[in-house]
């Protein structure tokens, strides 16, 4: 089953905001920084460590 990476995004903010309560802030930060580093150079490193 492949899951477009966009609403796993959604879905992980909306259970981080509803679970946790971080500021939304920091919730935004996290994963527009992991959606940019998904598409980086770094993808290649990054990957293995996510496995």
């Amino acid at each position: 089953m492949n899951v477009p990476l966009w609403l796993a995004l959604i879905v992980v903010g909306w259970l981080g905001i509803k679970l946790v309560r971080p500021p939304i802030w920091l919730v935004a930060v996290l994963l527009l920084g992991g959606y940019l580093l998904a598409d980086s150079l770094l993808a290649p490193v990054i990957d293995p460590l996510a496995k």
